[in-house]
């Protein structure tokens, strides 16, 4: 199962739309467009298909807990 497979499943199993994966991937400070994310869901004979890698897979699951349970909260010194 490759990175763009797992990424797929997410998406669907979450019903998020491309902005909202976007908004995710701003949470953790990294920018992509609707374009670039595009390919990740295309199938793999399509000329514009794009290889996922780990780098973004991370981030879109680093946001998604973000974007789920909320920030961390800040730890208190004693």
């Amino acid at each position: 199962m490759t990175n763009n497979d797992i990424f797929k499943k997410l998406r669907v199993a979450l019903k998020l739309r491309d902005d909202e994966i976007v908004k995710i991937l701003e949470l953790v400070d990294f920018r992509i467009t609707k374009s670039e994310l595009g390919a990740f869901f295309r199938n793999e004979d399509h000329p514009k298909y794009m290889e996922c890698g780990d780098q973004i897979l991370r981030n879109f699951l680093n946001g998604l807990i973000i974007h789920l349970r909320g920030p961390m909260p800040k730890k208190q010194k004693e």
